[in-house]
């Protein structure tokens, strides 16, 4: 960071401008000195017209050079360009679906050691879903089954995906007639690959309906079956506390942090470290609290909030966590995992420790954890990191005390139980408080944090100001754990923050009015909820009816694309903190941020700022209530038993 002191130019939160100023001082370099050394960054590349795939170019598209070698011009280069992009993010939050599919296979099989499938109601009731049978028949047996079906949403060549049944009718019969219901997810990627090779596909539009047909294939297929399946072996999640930032860390304590995407290791760490046995060989290494395990990123979301692990950080802390001085191991899977970690670890003592085949890191120890004996190999881990303790240089600890305590763990069935209780569970009384007027939609904020942006700025200052304007916040992801570290996933400070119709709705059922849903491939947990706003009745039988927006305040990664792209095509409008590398091409551009509405009933907004985004939100979220007719102040009326038995209650 050039010549740069005032940190909270670049981050928000005190601990990470602490530990900044501490890499600043050190010399380290991290993600925001090398924003910094990037400067101008190519504005070929950033406006889409940059073709290099194929070898006579790389070609850039100018006014004076307006087509590349093979005749391609700009809209079919930024097309290409974009539906790649979609087509990696799909593919990455669906390899991730696949990961945990395998393994239930195992399961089932009798084949993994060390893992069990946790929470049978949730096997039982998807598998019902699926039209699987389960009267009179073993566990294992249904497991099975339901895994060689997901499967199936993987390879099929012919058939839709049999998960596109769980959206409501009225959208899968408009994907039906615009011709993007995906088959295979596999498939889609493929064909997407296929697609943006040299002489194939040159039409634009072609090219992004296809973006939107691959992109269905994960958020409605790979996406929501790795949170399907999440939930059958390692439980679904239901609301518990804990604390977030790296005020976690401790310095009486081994700290081990794991960093990724894919919960079946982090699921199994959490046991080992709290093994007697592991816990008394940490403590004779010297570290008389034992052992702290924190995660960052998205592995954090999944482990949070099944058993309250604390969070120490989002994607860009992850250099700043180790700058503290205190991080003996960091464990890392899979995404958002940058290469540059070994670089600054080894100015400090802690060890990156790769844990799978398809992610290796140069400067990294890799240790492939299988499934043959998972608890054995997590012990491993677990020692070597504490093996690590004696190595840690007390000169160079400086651990943050910020710190916030939050809640977390809000999936859709635990907040059909904060609605209406065990016995009567159902998204009712949400519709209701918004046809009312209580509550004036939904907004789902999620994505990435980005190094061009001040980090966790936009979130925090949209979050707040939304729930001040009666609207329910749904979080995902980074963007989740940056409102945790601001204090808002506490249901006392948010309610505070709350206008007069959501507070009231929030204190009655005894609901935050900011719900965190998890990690970003949980994103399809938000459509459920949309799902079932439209199943409850009286706010349209469509997705694209009811009065909800999704929100990607600093988005920087291929998946937010691809999970902005499904919720388009699910007829949910989008805005975005930053915008697509599409502005090379006014057609694409055109029809991306308009043009789309027409197809899906939704599109992208691009709106740098997050009190324009409020004010664009408000007036979608009012457009969708006008047109329903509920845009009016409607009393709240105490019935008595006349009125109960008039109206049939």
């Amino acid at each position: 960071m050039e010549n740069t002191t005032d940190v909270f130019q670049r981050v928000s939160d005190a601990a990470s401008a602490e530990m900044l100023e501490k890499a600043i001082s050190e010399c380290q370099d991290t993600c925001f000195t090398r924003a910094d050394a990037q400067k101008n960054q190519c504005g070929f590349g950033k406006a889409g017209v940059c073709c290099r795939i194929c070898h006579m170019g790389p070609c850039r598209i100018t006014p004076k050079a307006p087509k590349g070698i093979c005749g391609a011009n700009a809209d079919t280069i930024v097309a290409r360009n974009y539906l790649r992009e979609v087509s990696g993010g799909t593919a990455a939050h669906s390899d991730h679906g696949r990961h945990l599919v395998l393994l239930l296979k195992k399961v089932a099989e009798g084949k993994a050691n060390g893992y069990e499938i946790k929470d049978e109601k949730a096997l039982f009731y998807n598998a019902k879903l699926y039209g699987i049978e389960t009267e009179d028949r073993e566990t294992n047996a249904i497991a099975l089954d339901l895994a060689s079906l997901f499967m199936e949403e993987f390879s099929s060549q012919e058939n839709s995906l049999k998960t596109l049944e769980l959206a409501p009718q009225k959208r899968r019969s408009l994907w039906e007639q615009k011709g993007v219901l995906p088959k295979g997810i596999d498939r889609m990627v493929v064909e997407s690959m296929h697609r943006t090779t040299m002489g194939v596909d040159h039409d634009y539009k072609n090219l992004l309906m296809h973006a939107f047909r691959t992109s269905l294939a994960d958020g409605w297929g790979g996406a929501r079956v790795a949170s399907i399946t999440s939930d059958i072996l390692f439980g679904t999640p239901a609301p518990v506390k804990s604390t977030a930032n790296l005020g976690v860390l401790r310095a009486d304590t081994v700290n081990i942090l794991i960093h990724g995407h894919e919960p079946a290791l982090s699921e199994i760490l959490t046991v080992a470290v709290a093994d007697p046995e592991i816990m008394a060989y940490a403590k004779d290494a010297g570290a008389a609290g034992g052992i702290t395990l924190a995660g960052i990123c998205c592995t954090a979301n999944e482990i949070l909030m099944r058993h309250g692990v604390p969070v120490a950080g989002n994607v860009l802390q992850q250099e700043l966590a180790i700058v503290t001085g205190a991080v003996e191991a960091m464990i890392i899977d899979v995404q958002c995992c940058m290469p540059g970690l070994p670089d600054i670890a080894k100015n400090y003592h802690t060890e990156i420790i790769s844990t799978t085949d398809i992610a290796k890191t140069i400067g990294a120890t890799h240790i492939e954890v299988g499934h043959t004996n998972p608890m054995a190999a997590a012990r491993e881990l677990v020692k070597r990191a504490i093996d690590n303790f004696k190595r840690r240089d007390a000169a160079k600890v400086q651990i943050p005390k910020s710190k916030e305590p939050l809640v977390a763990g809000f999936s859709v069935d635990a907040i059909k139980y904060m609605l209406g209780g065990k016995y009567r569970a159902s998204f009712r009384p949400l519709n209701d408080a918004i046809i009312q007027g209580r509550i004036l939609g939904v907004a789902g904020i999620v994505g990435c944090n980005n190094a061009k942006m001040k980090a966790d700025d936009y979130v925090n200052v949209l979050t707040e100001e939304l729930v001040k304007r009666n609207v329910l916040v749904l979080q995902t992801g980074c963007a989740a754990i940056a409102s945790a570290k601001g204090g808002r996933l506490k249901p006392e400070t948010a309610l505070e923050l709350a206008g007069a119709g959501l507070r009231e709705v929030c204190e009655t059922v005894g609901m935050p009015p900011v719900l965190h849903m998890g990690s970003c491939v949980d994103n399809c947990r938000v459509l459920e909820a949309a799902t079932e706003v439209v199943a409850e009745g009286g706010l349209g039988d469509d997705l694209a009816s009811i009065p909800a927006v999704g929100v990607a305040p600093e988005w920087m990664s291929e998946k937010a694309i691809a999970i902005g792209c499904y919720f388009v095509a699910s007829g949910i409008d989008v805005i975005l903190g930053n915008p697509f590398y599409t502005s090379g091409s006014e057609n694409v551009n055109a029809y991306l941020h308009g043009g789309v509405k027409e197809d899906f009933g939704a599109c992208f907004h691009l709106i740098e700022t997050p009190m324009e985004a409020a004010d664009k939100i408000v007036e979608l979220l009012n457009a969708k209530r006008d047109k329903l007719g509920i845009n009016k102040k409607v009393e709240r009326k105490l019935l008595d038993m006349k009125d109960r038995r008039t109206h049939g209650m």
